[in-house]
């Protein structure tokens, strides 16, 4: 059984910033990519950002040069740090992990969510 636990949204003003953590938890094998989707309302899921297990990173363009997202292997924990916050952040933000695990091999997992709210 595996689990992605994020923490770190709330509420913030426009140009603000949040740090999110999402940590995996489980009979892990080995993880190889890790990233953070968000959602907005009446929106579809979107890629933000993901980093591979070799640390290379991956940016949505709208958040290039804003977030930055890296990843302690050790600890199993993907990171977002979001600054210069904007009202159109405002999404449930979702990490996403291709995990290892044994018998069962490669397969996706997602969190729970977690609320980020940019108000101007």
């Amino acid at each position: 059984q595996v689990q992605l636990v994020e923490s770190g949204g709330g509420l913030v003003q426009a140009g603000g910033s949040l740090r999110l953590s999402c940590a995996a938890s489980g009979s892990i094998f080995s993880i190889r990519t890790m990233g953070w989707y968000r959602q907005a309302p009446g929106k579809q899921r979107e890629l933000v950002a993901d980093i591979t297990s070799g640390g290379s990173t991956n940016y949505a363009d709208s958040v290039k040069g804003r977030f930055t997202i890296s990843r302690d292997v050790a600890k199993n924990t993907v990171y977002l740090q979001m600054n210069s916050l904007k009202p159109g952040d405002t999404a449930v933000y979702y990490c996403k992990a291709l995990i290892i695990t044994r018998p069962e091999g490669l397969n996706v997992y997602w969190g729970q969510g977690t609320q980020v709210t940019v108000s101007s």
